[in-house]
This record gives C-alpha cells, structure tokens and sequence, in this order.
C-alpha cells in the first residue's frame, strides 16, 4: 500500500502527538484535553479525576477531545480509567464540565 500522500491537517502541524481515548483519533496535544487523576489526599480517598489545563500535572494521563461525542465514547468503552490505569470507575463530572459549551479546560 503507498504511503499516504495527504496527510491530515491536524498531525501535518509541529507538536506532539497524542491519542483521543474516545474515538481513538491522532491529533496535536494542543487540541486535547489531558485528564490525570489526583491522588492528592488520604489512602482512603477515591481516586478523583481532573482535567490538567496545564498540562504539566504529574502522572499518567490520558487525552480527549473536548467534545460530548468523545467524552460518551470514552465513557461507553471504559475508556478512561483504563488508560489511566485506575481499577474501577471514575467520576467524569470535572470532563463533563470542560466539554460543556461555557466550560472550563
């Protein structure tokens, strides 16, 4: 197969690359929200999931774009707390906030 002579326009720019655990699109890290979860707190709390605006957040994390049609997918496919390598469910209320029109990333 010859390779592909038009590339996407999104992955054609400069910057990294990341992986969107909702559709399982390639697209620039500028474009993805980063999620992490935050330990930040005694052993016996659950782990909390949030959106790192930043992207300078320690630890493992997982990327989406900020869309409802992403977030569903992700959340349909387990998507996000095994790419963060969480057992068990996350509480996606912080995500849901940020792909809301008038929300926060």
């Amino acid at each position: 197969m010859p390779p592909d002579t038009h590339p996407d326009p999104r992955t054609a720019g400069t910057g990294p690359v990341r992986t969107c655990v909702g559709c399982r699109e390639r697209d620039l890290r500028s474009v993805l929200l980063r999620l992490v979860v935050d330990r930040s707190g005694t052993s016996t709390d659950e782990p909390r999931l949030v959106v790192d605006a930043g992207r300078s957040l320690p630890g493992r994390g997982a990327w989406l774009h900020a869309s409802a049609r992403c977030l569903e997918a992700a959340e349909r496919r387990r998507a996000v707390p095994r790419a963060l390598r969480v057992a068990g469910p996350l509480d996606l209320t912080a995500v849901r906030a940020a792909v809301e029109p008038g929300g926060e990333a």
